[in-house]
Protein backbone atom coordinates (compact mmCIF):
# COMPACT_ATOMS: atom_id res chain seq x y z
CA UNK A 1 0.00 0.00 0.00
CA UNK A 2 1.21 3.69 -1.05
CA UNK A 3 -0.10 6.56 0.78
CA UNK A 4 0.06 9.83 -0.98
CA UNK A 5 -0.57 13.24 0.67
CA UNK A 6 -1.38 16.43 -1.91
CA UNK A 7 -1.63 19.48 0.75
CA UNK A 8 -2.73 22.72 -1.11
CA UNK A 9 -1.30 25.19 1.50
CA UNK A 10 -4.04 27.74 2.76
CA UNK A 11 -6.78 26.83 -0.13
CA UNK A 12 -9.55 26.91 2.30
CA UNK A 13 -11.46 30.19 2.52
CA UNK A 14 -14.95 32.14 3.32
CA UNK A 15 -17.54 32.67 0.53
CA UNK A 16 -16.61 35.37 -1.38
CA UNK A 17 -19.40 37.75 -3.08
CA UNK A 18 -17.55 38.34 -6.45
CA UNK A 19 -18.00 34.22 -7.08
CA UNK A 20 -21.55 34.53 -6.24
CA UNK A 21 -21.24 33.36 -2.78
CA UNK A 22 -18.69 30.62 -3.46
CA UNK A 23 -15.64 30.02 -1.48
CA UNK A 24 -12.74 29.48 -4.34
CA UNK A 25 -12.22 26.19 -3.63
CA UNK A 26 -16.83 25.54 -4.99
CA UNK A 27 -15.77 28.15 -8.06
CA UNK A 28 -13.06 26.52 -9.34
CA UNK A 29 -13.12 23.61 -12.00
CA UNK A 30 -11.66 20.95 -10.26
CA UNK A 31 -12.91 17.84 -12.58
CA UNK A 32 -10.45 15.59 -10.55
CA UNK A 33 -11.50 16.42 -7.38
CA UNK A 34 -15.18 16.40 -8.76
CA UNK A 35 -14.74 12.72 -9.42
CA UNK A 36 -12.97 11.56 -6.60
CA UNK A 37 -14.90 12.89 -4.36
CA UNK A 38 -17.96 11.07 -5.27
CA UNK A 39 -15.62 7.41 -4.44
CA UNK A 40 -14.03 9.52 -1.17
CA UNK A 41 -14.57 10.11 2.56
CA UNK A 42 -14.82 13.40 2.49
CA UNK A 43 -15.20 15.83 6.31
CA UNK A 44 -13.64 18.33 8.64
CA UNK A 45 -10.03 18.57 10.38
CA UNK A 46 -8.72 21.03 13.26
CA UNK A 47 -5.25 21.49 12.34
CA UNK A 48 -4.68 24.62 14.63
CA UNK A 49 -4.49 23.60 17.98
CA UNK A 50 -6.59 25.97 20.12
CA UNK A 51 -4.45 28.58 21.36
CA UNK A 52 -1.86 28.66 19.08
CA UNK A 53 -1.08 30.59 16.25
CA UNK A 54 -2.76 29.63 12.76
CA UNK A 55 0.27 29.29 10.39
CA UNK A 56 2.12 26.30 7.66
CA UNK A 57 4.32 25.59 10.52
CA UNK A 58 1.89 24.47 13.38
CA UNK A 59 -0.75 23.13 10.46
CA UNK A 60 1.83 21.01 8.50
CA UNK A 61 3.33 19.32 11.48
CA UNK A 62 -0.99 18.59 12.56
CA UNK A 63 -1.15 17.10 8.95
CA UNK A 64 2.28 14.99 9.30
CA UNK A 65 0.93 13.13 12.65
CA UNK A 66 2.97 15.60 14.69
CA UNK A 67 0.73 17.33 17.96
CA UNK A 68 2.45 21.17 17.56
CA UNK A 69 1.91 21.71 21.50
CA UNK A 70 4.37 18.90 21.40
CA UNK A 71 6.75 19.19 18.40
CA UNK A 72 6.39 22.80 18.44
CA UNK A 73 9.60 24.98 18.75
CA UNK A 74 9.53 27.49 16.18
CA UNK A 75 9.03 27.98 12.39
CA UNK A 76 12.57 29.95 11.46
CA UNK A 77 14.58 26.39 13.44
CA UNK A 78 12.90 24.11 10.98
CA UNK A 79 13.59 26.44 7.87
CA UNK A 80 17.43 26.55 9.17
CA UNK A 81 17.41 22.70 9.21
CA UNK A 82 16.35 22.67 5.49
CA UNK A 83 19.14 25.46 4.59
CA UNK A 84 21.76 23.58 6.18
CA UNK A 85 22.09 25.74 8.97
CA UNK A 86 24.03 24.65 11.27
CA UNK A 87 21.83 25.27 14.64
CA UNK A 88 23.56 24.58 18.41
CA UNK A 89 21.46 24.57 21.46
CA UNK A 90 21.85 28.13 22.18
CA UNK A 91 21.10 29.48 18.73
CA UNK A 92 17.71 31.56 17.87
CA UNK A 93 16.50 30.78 14.48
CA UNK A 94 14.19 34.07 12.95
CA UNK A 95 12.73 33.88 9.65
CA UNK A 96 14.07 37.15 7.99
CA UNK A 97 11.60 37.74 5.08
CA UNK A 98 12.94 40.68 2.47
CA UNK A 99 9.29 42.70 1.99
CA UNK A 100 8.41 45.86 0.51
CA UNK A 101 7.62 48.86 2.72
CA UNK A 102 6.52 52.23 1.51
CA UNK A 103 9.82 54.72 0.65
CA UNK A 104 7.69 58.10 1.39
CA UNK A 105 9.70 61.01 3.00
CA UNK A 106 8.44 59.62 6.44
CA UNK A 107 9.97 58.47 9.59
CA UNK A 108 10.59 54.82 9.66
CA UNK A 109 8.34 53.42 11.81
CA UNK A 110 5.63 55.68 9.32
CA UNK A 111 6.41 53.50 6.76
CA UNK A 112 3.30 51.30 5.85
CA UNK A 113 4.50 47.25 4.81
CA UNK A 114 2.89 46.45 1.01
CA UNK A 115 4.02 43.10 -0.05
CA UNK A 116 5.26 40.18 2.30
CA UNK A 117 6.92 38.56 -0.68
CA UNK A 118 8.17 41.31 -2.89
CA UNK A 119 6.65 40.54 -6.11
CA UNK A 120 7.66 36.63 -5.45
CA UNK A 121 11.17 37.97 -5.66
CA UNK A 122 13.80 35.08 -7.23
CA UNK A 123 16.14 33.33 -4.80
CA UNK A 124 18.91 34.89 -7.09
CA UNK A 125 18.11 38.14 -7.04
CA UNK A 126 17.45 38.03 -3.28
CA UNK A 127 20.65 36.46 -2.23
CA UNK A 128 22.43 39.22 -3.59
CA UNK A 129 20.37 41.74 -1.36
CA UNK A 130 20.47 39.77 1.30
CA UNK A 131 24.78 39.54 1.08
CA UNK A 132 24.11 43.64 0.60
CA UNK A 133 22.68 43.49 4.14
CA UNK A 134 24.79 40.97 5.48
CA UNK A 135 28.08 42.76 4.88
CA UNK A 136 26.99 45.39 6.82
CA UNK A 137 25.16 43.68 9.52
CA UNK A 138 26.68 40.25 10.43
CA UNK A 139 28.73 39.32 13.16
CA UNK A 140 29.85 36.94 15.47
CA UNK A 141 26.52 36.88 17.43
CA UNK A 142 24.08 37.48 13.98
CA UNK A 143 24.32 35.66 10.60
CA UNK A 144 22.27 35.24 8.08
CA UNK A 145 21.49 32.06 5.66
CA UNK A 146 19.75 32.75 2.08
CA UNK A 147 16.59 30.62 2.13
CA UNK A 148 14.37 30.81 -0.84
CA UNK A 149 12.87 34.02 -3.08
CA UNK A 150 12.43 36.12 0.14
CA UNK A 151 12.42 33.84 2.23
CA UNK A 152 15.62 33.60 4.66
CA UNK A 153 17.05 32.81 8.22
CA UNK A 154 18.97 35.23 11.03
CA UNK A 155 20.98 33.03 13.41
CA UNK A 156 20.95 34.84 16.89
CA UNK A 157 23.47 33.25 18.94
CA UNK A 158 23.01 33.33 22.66
CA UNK A 159 19.23 35.19 21.99
CA UNK A 160 16.20 34.59 23.19
CA UNK A 161 12.78 33.95 21.88
CA UNK A 162 10.90 37.39 21.34
CA UNK A 163 7.80 38.10 20.14
CA UNK A 164 8.12 38.74 16.85
CA UNK A 165 5.00 40.28 14.00
CA UNK A 166 4.32 37.99 10.76
CA UNK A 167 4.65 40.24 8.06
CA UNK A 168 1.28 38.83 6.15
CA UNK A 169 -0.58 39.64 9.00
CA UNK A 170 -0.44 43.52 9.23
CA UNK A 171 -0.18 44.60 5.10
CA UNK A 172 -1.04 47.68 4.56
CA UNK A 173 -0.54 49.05 8.03
CA UNK A 174 1.94 51.37 9.16
CA UNK A 175 4.69 49.18 11.11
CA UNK A 176 5.57 51.18 13.52
CA UNK A 177 3.48 49.02 16.26
CA UNK A 178 4.96 45.69 14.59
CA UNK A 179 8.35 46.41 14.68
CA UNK A 180 10.41 44.29 17.15
CA UNK A 181 10.89 45.64 20.66
CA UNK A 182 14.35 43.88 20.73
CA UNK A 183 16.24 47.30 19.98
CA UNK A 184 19.22 45.24 18.13
CA UNK A 185 16.60 43.37 15.95
CA UNK A 186 14.65 46.48 15.61
CA UNK A 187 17.72 48.53 14.58
CA UNK A 188 19.16 46.17 12.35
CA UNK A 189 15.45 46.44 10.23
CA UNK A 190 15.76 49.74 9.67
CA UNK A 191 19.18 49.99 8.93
CA UNK A 192 18.34 47.06 5.72
CA UNK A 193 15.97 49.30 4.37
CA UNK A 194 18.82 52.15 3.65
CA UNK A 195 21.11 49.34 2.23
CA UNK A 196 18.46 48.35 0.18
CA UNK A 197 16.09 50.99 -0.74
CA UNK A 198 18.84 52.32 -3.89
CA UNK A 199 20.36 49.14 -4.14
CA UNK A 200 20.62 48.80 -8.34
CA UNK A 201 18.38 45.70 -8.30
CA UNK A 202 15.35 47.78 -6.39
CA UNK A 203 15.94 50.59 -8.84
CA UNK A 204 15.24 48.45 -11.79
CA UNK A 205 12.53 46.14 -10.07
CA UNK A 206 10.84 49.40 -9.87
CA UNK A 207 11.02 50.34 -13.68
CA UNK A 208 9.73 47.23 -14.55
CA UNK A 209 7.04 47.43 -12.11
CA UNK A 210 7.61 45.07 -9.18
CA UNK A 211 7.61 45.74 -5.93
CA UNK A 212 11.36 46.80 -4.82
CA UNK A 213 12.63 44.11 -1.92
CA UNK A 214 13.76 47.20 0.64
CA UNK A 215 13.43 46.10 3.98
CA UNK A 216 14.81 43.09 6.09
CA UNK A 217 11.62 41.95 8.52
CA UNK A 218 12.10 39.47 11.03
CA UNK A 219 9.85 37.15 12.64
CA UNK A 220 9.01 33.06 13.60
CA UNK A 221 11.92 33.27 16.19
CA UNK A 222 12.41 29.63 17.77
CA UNK A 223 14.92 27.42 18.89
CA UNK A 224 16.11 24.17 17.37
CA UNK A 225 13.85 21.53 17.01
CA UNK A 226 13.31 17.78 18.00
CA UNK A 227 11.27 15.82 16.11
CA UNK A 228 11.08 12.27 16.15
CA UNK A 229 11.39 9.78 12.89
CA UNK A 230 8.41 9.65 10.93
CA UNK A 231 9.57 6.22 10.12
CA UNK A 232 9.59 5.35 13.63
CA UNK A 233 6.95 6.76 14.56
CA UNK A 234 4.65 5.34 11.88
CA UNK A 235 6.31 2.53 10.06
CA UNK A 236 6.03 4.48 6.97
CA UNK A 237 9.68 5.53 4.52
CA UNK A 238 8.25 9.06 3.79
CA UNK A 239 9.47 11.63 1.16
CA UNK A 240 8.79 15.56 0.94
CA UNK A 241 8.31 17.21 -2.91
CA UNK A 242 8.13 21.21 -1.42
CA UNK A 243 9.66 23.97 -2.88
CA UNK A 244 9.37 25.66 0.40
CA UNK A 245 11.96 25.47 3.25
CA UNK A 246 10.00 24.99 6.14
CA UNK A 247 8.36 21.98 4.79
CA UNK A 248 11.40 20.95 4.08
CA UNK A 249 12.57 21.30 7.37
CA UNK A 250 10.22 19.39 9.06
CA UNK A 251 11.44 16.54 6.55
CA UNK A 252 14.80 16.92 7.69
CA UNK A 253 14.28 17.08 11.24
CA UNK A 254 11.80 14.06 10.87
CA UNK A 255 14.34 12.02 8.73
CA UNK A 256 11.98 11.89 5.77
CA UNK A 257 13.68 12.22 2.09
CA UNK A 258 13.55 15.58 0.75
CA UNK A 259 13.29 15.80 -3.18
CA UNK A 260 14.77 18.71 -4.91
CA UNK A 261 12.89 19.86 -8.32
CA UNK A 262 14.16 21.84 -10.62
CA UNK A 263 11.81 24.73 -11.32
CA UNK A 264 9.51 24.39 -7.95
CA UNK A 265 9.55 27.92 -6.47
CA UNK A 266 6.66 28.05 -4.56
CA UNK A 267 4.45 30.30 -6.84
CA UNK A 268 1.59 30.01 -9.25
CA UNK A 269 3.48 29.18 -12.10
CA UNK A 270 5.76 26.26 -10.74
CA UNK A 271 6.97 23.22 -11.93
CA UNK A 272 3.81 21.08 -10.69
CA UNK A 273 4.74 18.06 -13.21
CA UNK A 274 8.47 17.44 -11.67
CA UNK A 275 6.67 17.13 -7.88
CA UNK A 276 4.18 14.66 -9.51
CA UNK A 277 7.04 12.82 -11.28
CA UNK A 278 9.31 12.94 -8.34
CA UNK A 279 6.51 11.80 -5.62
CA UNK A 280 5.38 9.08 -8.25
CA UNK A 281 9.24 7.57 -8.57
CA UNK A 282 9.48 7.75 -4.68
CA UNK A 283 6.49 5.84 -4.34
CA UNK A 284 6.77 3.11 -7.28
CA UNK A 285 10.61 2.94 -7.91
CA UNK A 286 12.52 4.45 -4.67
CA UNK A 287 10.84 2.28 -1.77
CA UNK A 288 9.04 5.08 -0.27
CA UNK A 289 6.10 3.75 1.31
CA UNK A 290 4.18 7.39 2.08
CA UNK A 291 5.18 11.05 -0.21
CA UNK A 292 3.58 14.92 0.53
CA UNK A 293 2.96 16.95 -2.03
CA UNK A 294 3.01 20.16 -0.49
CA UNK A 295 2.00 23.27 -2.87
CA UNK A 296 2.44 26.82 -1.92
CA UNK A 297 0.54 28.71 -4.63
CA UNK A 298 -3.09 28.98 -2.79
CA UNK A 299 -1.50 30.44 0.57
CA UNK A 300 0.40 33.05 -1.78
CA UNK A 301 -2.62 34.14 -3.77
CA UNK A 302 -4.46 34.59 -0.75
CA UNK A 303 -1.91 36.83 0.84
CA UNK A 304 -1.95 38.77 -1.97
CA UNK A 305 -5.52 39.07 -1.32
CA UNK A 306 -6.43 37.86 -5.47
CA UNK A 307 -9.52 36.21 -5.75
CA UNK A 308 -8.93 35.25 -9.49
CA UNK A 309 -5.56 34.01 -8.91
CA UNK A 310 -6.30 31.84 -6.29
CA UNK A 311 -9.62 29.86 -7.86
CA UNK A 312 -7.06 29.64 -10.79
CA UNK A 313 -4.24 28.13 -8.27
CA UNK A 314 -6.77 25.42 -7.08
CA UNK A 315 -7.44 25.01 -11.07
CA UNK A 316 -3.90 24.39 -11.20
CA UNK A 317 -3.64 21.92 -7.96
CA UNK A 318 -6.32 19.80 -9.66
CA UNK A 319 -5.70 19.68 -12.98
CA UNK A 320 -1.65 19.36 -13.18
CA UNK A 321 -0.84 17.64 -9.60
CA UNK A 322 -4.19 15.42 -8.49
CA UNK A 323 -5.17 14.06 -11.74
CA UNK A 324 -2.04 13.25 -13.15
CA UNK A 325 -1.05 11.80 -9.68
CA UNK A 326 -4.00 9.87 -9.58
CA UNK A 327 -3.68 8.68 -12.78
CA UNK A 328 0.19 7.57 -12.61
CA UNK A 329 -0.69 6.05 -9.48
CA UNK A 330 -3.44 4.16 -11.01
CA UNK A 331 -1.40 3.02 -14.13
CA UNK A 332 1.56 1.68 -12.14
CA UNK A 333 -0.50 -1.32 -10.46
CA UNK A 334 0.34 0.07 -6.43
CA UNK A 335 -2.63 -0.24 -4.43
CA UNK A 336 -3.06 3.64 -2.57
CA UNK A 337 -4.59 5.83 -0.38
CA UNK A 338 -4.57 9.53 -1.24
CA UNK A 339 -5.13 12.65 1.43
CA UNK A 340 -6.13 15.94 -0.31
CA UNK A 341 -6.66 19.19 2.16
CA UNK A 342 -5.34 22.17 3.07
CA UNK A 343 -2.91 22.97 5.68
CA UNK A 344 -5.52 25.65 7.24
CA UNK A 345 -7.40 28.96 5.08
CA UNK A 346 -5.74 31.84 4.07
CA UNK A 347 -9.11 33.94 3.12
CA UNK A 348 -9.04 36.53 0.88
CA UNK A 349 -11.38 38.92 3.39
CA UNK A 350 -8.23 39.14 5.47
CA UNK A 351 -4.96 37.71 3.42
CA UNK A 352 -3.78 35.98 6.17
CA UNK A 353 -3.97 32.30 8.24
CA UNK A 354 -7.02 31.59 10.28
CA UNK A 355 -7.69 28.96 13.13
CA UNK A 356 -11.05 27.17 11.44
CA UNK A 357 -11.20 23.55 10.52
CA UNK A 358 -10.25 22.84 6.87
CA UNK A 359 -12.12 19.95 4.45
CA UNK A 360 -9.73 16.67 3.64
CA UNK A 361 -10.97 14.47 1.24
CA UNK A 362 -9.45 10.52 1.78
CA UNK A 363 -9.54 8.05 -1.23
CA UNK A 364 -8.72 4.67 -0.79
CA UNK A 365 -7.82 2.81 -4.41
CA UNK A 366 -9.27 -0.16 -2.92
CA UNK A 367 -12.28 0.76 -1.28
CA UNK A 368 -14.02 3.31 -3.57
CA UNK A 369 -17.33 4.35 -1.66
CA UNK A 370 -20.63 5.84 -3.32
CA UNK A 371 -21.64 9.09 -1.85
CA UNK A 372 -22.84 12.77 -3.04
CA UNK A 373 -20.38 14.93 -1.66
CA UNK A 374 -18.29 17.32 -3.09
CA UNK A 375 -15.32 18.60 -1.77
CA UNK A 376 -15.36 21.79 -0.45
CA UNK A 377 -15.94 23.54 3.36
CA UNK A 378 -19.19 23.55 3.03
CA UNK A 379 -19.73 19.78 2.12
CA UNK A 380 -17.04 18.84 4.68
CA UNK A 381 -18.76 20.16 7.06
CA UNK A 382 -22.36 18.81 6.26
CA UNK A 383 -20.67 15.32 6.04
CA UNK A 384 -20.75 15.15 9.78
CA UNK A 385 -17.03 13.74 9.79
CA UNK A 386 -14.99 15.23 12.02
CA UNK A 387 -11.36 15.04 13.44
CA UNK A 388 -9.75 16.53 16.34
CA UNK A 389 -7.14 17.17 16.99
CA UNK A 390 -5.89 17.63 13.79
CA UNK A 391 -2.65 15.37 14.34
CA UNK A 392 -4.58 12.37 14.75
CA UNK A 393 -5.92 12.22 11.05
CA UNK A 394 -2.80 11.18 9.95
CA UNK A 395 -2.76 7.43 11.37
CA UNK A 396 -6.31 7.48 10.48
CA UNK A 397 -5.07 7.95 6.63
CA UNK A 398 -2.41 5.58 7.49
CA UNK A 399 -4.61 3.01 8.70
CA UNK A 400 -2.63 3.13 12.59
CA UNK A 401 -5.61 3.89 14.24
Amino acid sequence: MKYLVILGDGMADEPIDELGGKTPLEYAETPNLDRLSKLSEVGMVHTIPDGMKPGSDTANLSVLGYDPRKYYSGRSPLEALSIGVPLKDDDIAIRCNIVTISEEDVLFEERTIIDHSSSEISTEDCAVLLKAVADQLADETYQFYVGTSYRHCLIWSGGSVVELTQPHDVLGQVIGQYLPEDTVLREMMRKSYDILVNHPINIERKKQGLNPANCCWFWGAGTKPLLSSFQEKTGKRGMMVSAVDLLKGIAVGAGMGVAIVEGANGGLHTNYAGKVDAAVKALTCDGYDFAYIHVEAPDEMGHQGSVERKVQSIRYLDTEVIGPAVDKLAASGEEFRLLVLPDHPTPIRVRTHTSDNVPYLLYDSRLPQENHWNYSEADGRASGNYVTPGHKLMDKFLELE
